[in-house]
C-alpha cells in the first residue's frame, strides 16, 4: 500500500550528490532502477532525472521493518529515502557521477508501486520504437531522452535571453488563423459559432510578425508552435516548433549577424562547441553546381563535376540526348572504389533512379589504368581520357554520371552523394559544419500550376539588380533570402520582405493572382502597408532540428516530449479520433467519408 510523505522534503536529486556531502543526513526521492538483495544487505539504484544513485539498506542501521520493507522494491517503485551520505565501501562506479558514494539509509517509504514494465527503462534502448511511443511516458524515464530534453529546455533559456539581449520582444500571435493556401497544407478547425467556416493552424507566424514591424514593435521574436499536414520524415512533424523572429530597418547583414550570435550562444551553453564566426557563406547556384543540393554537407567533399562540355559530341546518345534538350551531364567521383562489385552498383542505380533518374553511367578507372564502363563502347579513347581527367580521376576511383534537366541531375546526384558517403563511412560525425546559403532564386516552376511560384513565399523581396527581370525573366530573379545549414540539414531560413506595394503587386501578378486574389487573401497585410511600413527582414530556425543535430540524435522524435509517428497520428493517446455525433452536430459537420481502394 502507497505511503505518503508525511512531512518528507526531498532535499537532493540523485545526481547532485558527491563526495563533499559525506556525513550529511539527506532526504532523496525517485524511481527504484534495479534491486540486488545480498542477504545481509540490499542494494537500490535509485533515478531521477539528474542521475542514479546507489542506496544501502543494511538491517542493522535501518532496522528489520525498513529492511524488509526494502525487500520488497521492483523496478519503477516510486520511493522517498532518508539516510547518510557514505564513501562506497566498496569499489567506485567511475561511469557514475555519483559513484564516489552511497545513502546509508535509515528510512524508506514506498510512495508508488508499479507493474512490471513492457520495456526496459534503460538508456540506449533496443526496444521497438512502437512500442517505446506507445508507453511514451515510460519512455520518457529513459536517461537519454531526459537529457535530450533537459538540454532542450537549456537552449530555449539561452535564446530568450540572447534575444532578449539584443532588444527583441518575446510576442505571441494567434493559433487560429485565417487559411491562405499556399504551400503545405493547412490543418483545419471548424467554426461552432460561424457554421460552414474554418479557421487554420498557423503554418508560421509569417503574416503576424509582419503586421507587428507595422505596428512599430521593431524586433519580435517567439518560440512558436507550427503546424503543416504533410507527410513526415526524420526531420519532420506535423506540428513543430520554430525560433521566429523578425526586425525593422534592416538588411541581410543585420538578420545573418543576429543569428549567428545567437547560433554561437547556443552552440556553446549547450554543448560547449565553439562556433566560428562569420559562418561561411555560398550563393544558392554554387551549392547546387558543387552539391546538387540548397542545404549541402561540407563534412566531405565527393562534389559534383559538370562534363557537359567534354562529352559533347560524343557518341554516347544519353549525354548528348540530355544536353540536346537543355540539360546537362555532371559526375561525382567516388574514389578508391574502381573494384565495387557490380551488384553495389546496380544498387545505386536503382537508388538514382528514386530520384528521378532513368538511370546512372558509370566508369571505373582500374588500378591497371584500364577502363570499366557502361559506356565506353560509345566514345573514343581520347574523350575516355577526356573525361576521367575533367572528374579528376586515377587508378582506383570509379566514376558515376547523371544526364538529364539540371533539377533532376542536381536531385539524383546530390542524394547518391550521401548515400555513398554513408556507404562509405566518409562523413566526420564530430564536425558541426554551419553554412549560410544566399541568393535563392526567387520564383519556380511549377509543372502542376502551369506557372510560377514562390520559393519561399510571395513577400520575399528580389535581389535590387533583378527587378528589371520580373516582367521578362521572372525565372532569372534572385532574392534576397537564406537559409543557415548544419551538416546538410536545412536549421532555417528566411528573408527581406517587399515593403513596397508596386513591387508586391507585380510579385503578385507574376504569381498569376488578381488584385481580387491577393486582397482574398492577404487584404489585412495589404492593408496595413498603406499606413506606413518599415523595411523588414526575418528568419525562423526549427528548435526541433537544431536540438536533434546538436545531441546526434537520428530522429527528431528523439527531442520531442509527445511526437507523432509516420501517419502523423499518437499511438499513446489514439489521436486523431473519431468524435461524438453531437459534436458534429454543433458544429454543422457532416462526413464524407471515401473508402479507399486497396486494389
Amino acid at each position: 500500500m502507497a505511503e505518503s510523505m508525511k512531512g518528507l522534503t526531498r532535499s537532493y536529486r540523485c545526481g547532485e550528490l558527491g563526495i563533499t556531502n559525506v556525513g550529511e543526513t539527506v532526504t532523496v526521492m525517485g524511481w527504484v532502477q534495479k534491486q540486488r538483495n545480498k542477504g545481509g544487505l540490499i542494494f537500490v539504484d535509485l533515478r531521477d532525472r539528474a542521475g542514479l544513485l546507489q542506496i544501502l539498506f543494511e538491517e542493522s542501521i535501518c532496522g528489520t521493518e525498513v529492511f524488509e520493507k526494502a525487500a520488497k522494491l521492483r523496478s519503477e517503485f516510486v520511493v522517498a529515502v532518508v539516510g547518510k551520505v557514505a564513501k562506497r565501501e566498496g569499489a567506485v562506479n567511475e561511469n557514475l557521477a555519483t559513484g564516489e558514494i552511497e545513502i546509508q539509509a535509515t528510512q524508506l517509504r514506498i510512495l508508488s508501486a508499479a507493474e512490471t514494465p513492457p520495456f526496459p527503462i534503460e538508456a540506449d534502448s533496443k526496444t521497438k520504437e512502437e512500442l517505446r511511443l506507445k508507453y511514451r511516458y515510460l519512455d520518457l524515464r529513459r536517461p537519454n531522452i531526459q537529457n535530450n530534453l533537459i538540454l532542450r529546455s537549456k537552449i530555449t533559456s539561452t535564446i530568450r535571453a540572447y534575444m532578449t539581449g539584443e532588444g527583441f520582444l518575446e510576442i505571441e500571435t494567434p493559433m487560429l488563423c485565417k487559411s491562405t493556401p499556399e504551400g503545405a497544407r493547412d490543418y483545419l478547425v471548424p467554426s461552432r459559432v460561424h457554421p460552414g467556416t474554418f479557421y487554420a493552424l498557423p503554418q508560421s507566424p509569417q503574416i503576424f510578425k509582419q503586421l507587428l514591424m507595422c505596428s512599430g514593435y521593431d524586433r519580435y521574436f517567439q518560440i512558436a508552435k507550427c503546424f503543416r499536414d504533410e507527410d513526415l520524415r526524420a526531420d519532420r512533424q506535423p506540428e513543430f516548433t520554430q525560433v521566429d523572429m523578425e526586425m525593422s530597418f534592416v538588411d541581410v547583414e543585420d538578420v545573418i549577424r543576429v543569428t549567428e550570435g545567437m547560433v554561437q550562444k547556443v552552440c556553446k551553453d549547450a554543448i560547449g562547441f565553439d562556433v566560428q564566426l562569420p559562418i561561411a557563406r555560398m550563393t544558392w547556384q554554387e551549392a547546387m553546381d558543387r552539391f546538387g543540393s540548397d542545404k549541402p554537407d561540407t563534412r566531405f567533399g565527393m562534389e559534383l563535376v559538370n562534363v557537359s562540355d567534354v562529352v559533347a559530341g560524343c557518341g554516347f546518345g544519353v549525354f548528348t540526348g540530355a544536353l540536346d534538350n537543355g540539360g546537362s551531364v555532371r559526375g561525382i567521383n567516388v574514389k578508391g572504389q574502381a573494384e565495387m562489385p557490380r551488384k553495389k552498383i546496380d544498387a545505386l542505380v536503382e537508388f538514382a533512379k528514386g530520384y528521378g533518374a532513368k538511370g546512372l553511367a558509370y566508369l571505373s578507372v582500374m588500378p591497371d589504368g584500364t577502363y570499366k564502363s557502361s559506356f565506353a563502347k560509345f566514345m573514343t579513347e581520347e574523350q575516355l581520357e577526356a573525361l576521367v581527367k575533367a572528374m579528376g580521376g586515377e587508378a582506383g576511383d570509379l566514376l558515376l554520371f547523371a544526364a538529364d534537366k539540371n533539377s533532376v541531375v542536381w536531385a539524383v546526384l546530390g542524394a547518391l552523394r550521401i548515400e555513398v558517403a554513408k556507404q562509405l563511412d566518409m562523413i566526420d560525425n564530430s564536425k558541426f559544419n554551419f553554412l549560410w546559403v544566399t541568393e535563392f532564386p526567387l520564383l519556380e516552376w511549377n509543372e502542376d500550376a502551369n506557372r510560377y511560384v514562390a520559393m519561399h513565399h510571395p513577400f520575399t523581396m528580389p535581389m535590387d539588380e533583378d527587378l528589371q527581370y520580373l516582367d521578362t525573366d521572372p525565372g532569372r530573379v534572385r532574392a534576397k533570402a537564406y537559409d543557415i545549414v548544419l551538416n546538410g540539414v536545412e536549421l532555417g531560413g528566411g528573408s527581406v520582405r517587399i515593403f513596397q506595394s508596386d513591387v508586391q503587386e507585380k510579385m503578385f501578378e507574376v504569381l498569376g493572382f488578381t488584385k481580387e486574389d491577393a486582397y482574398e487573401r492577404f487584404g489585412f497585410l495589404l492593408n496595413a502597408f498603406k499606413y506606413g511600413v518599415p523595411p523588414h527582414a526575418g528568419l525562423a530556425i526549427g528548435l526541433d532540428r537544431f536540438v536533434m543535430l546538436l545531441v546526434k540524435a537520428d530522429n527528431i522524435r528523439e527531442v520531442i516530449a509527445f511526437p507523432k509517428v509516420k501517419d502523423a497520428s499518437c499511438l499513446m493517446t489514439e489521436a486523431p479520433n473519431v468524435v461524438d455525433q453531437l459534436q458534429l452536430d454543433e458544429l454543422q459537420i457532416a462526413l464524407n467519408l471515401v473508402e479507399e481502394d486497396h486494389d
